[in-house]
């Protein structure tokens, strides 16, 4: 089953979503009871706790979605430089084949 946060951030299929709120939860909860054990204010606590959850939330998930894209880059080069080997492996275009003295001069 899917759990939908706010009806349309379905946490399962969302990469860095479930993270993201379980890390929120976190830092709501020790900003909300340290600003309480400080000050002893409830209600500015609650407001603090908030906050909290909001800041951590999305400093999480920008900082997931950062590594994410940058996860993506490098398999996409590592993709293509797989397939560049395998296409030219063997071949003149070889980067990695040592020319001998009869190719150099055939070129």
């Amino acid at each position: 089953q899917s759990f939908k946060l706010l009806g349309f951030l379905d946490v399962k299929s969302v990469p860095c979503a479930r993270e993201s709120v379980l890390y929120g939860s976190l830092g709501s909860l020790v900003v909300g009871l340290g600003h309480f054990l400080a000050t002893s204010r409830v209600r500015r606590s609650c407001d603090f706790a908030v906050g909290g959850f909001i800041c951590t939330m999305l400093g999480y998930w920008f900082y997931c979605r950062y590594n994410l894209a940058q996860h993506r880059i490098q398999q996409r080069m590592l993709k293509e430089g797989m397939r560049n080997k395998i296409l030219f492996e063997g071949s003149s275009l070889d980067p990695e084949r040592k020319q001998t003295g009869n190719e150099r001069s055939d070129s």
